[in-house]
């Protein structure tokens, strides 16, 4: 019979499982206070992102939770959490920088666009530019405002209207399409970049 001083957290595997089956949430309990920290050190070297690791680690238990052969006599737990956890870590690793190579790429096309709008929004044709952003939506307006305007980076832009860095690039291209548009429907020349 075990001893209500003992920590649930030091108990090893075969200690876990026979728990399990007398107690399930305590079990549970013990796992997580016994690989909790381990796993967010193993997560953290691959993604060198503290609060990252955290978030993994709790999607882990969350797994682990769900997970039905997780007390099994047989059923190999820690080597189940580490895999788990390795290849949570490897898809966050592998989407930043498949986002990496998209916004890359994304900012070369911006650039040369943008020197075009630099040039329209500080030369002669500035109060008539102005007006045809007023027919675009408030979206629009707002983002090119700041940005040729008020001359302010993507960052400042992001910070003024509470939005992902993301979305300030894509709404400003669409913004960029909708006012070359505009003034193509009116005959005006178009913004030819770069």
């Amino acid at each position: 019979m075990e001893k209500a001083t003992v920590d649930p957290r030091t108990l090893n595997q075969a200690e876990l499982k026979a728990l399990a089956r007398r107690d399930l949430p305590r079990a549970q309990q013990a796992l997580f206070g016994r690989y909790r920290d381990r796993l967010e050190y193993f997560a953290f070297g691959i993604l060198h992102d503290g609060a990252e690791a955290g978030d993994v680690v709790q999607e882990v238990f969350i797994k682990a939770m769900r997970e039905p052969r997780l007390f099994e006599e047989d059923f190999k737990t820690q080597a189940w959490l580490y895999r788990v956890t390795r290849n949570l870590c490897f898809n966050i690793v592998r989407d930043r920088r498949r986002r990496g190579t998209i916004l890359a790429n994304l900012a070369r096309n911006e650039t040369r666009a943008a020197d075009a709008f630099d040039h329209v929004f500080s030369g002669e044709q500035q109060a008539e530019i102005v007006e045809k952003v007023g027919r675009l939506t408030e979206d629009h307006r707002a983002i090119l405002m700041l940005r040729y305007y008020e001359d302010l980076s993507y960052t400042e832009i992001a910070a003024r209207l509470d939005i992902k860095m993301g979305t300030v690039m894509s709404r400003l291209s669409r913004a960029r399409d909708r006012l070359e548009a505009v003034l193509q429907e009116e005959g005006a020349p178009l913004l030819a970049a770069g």
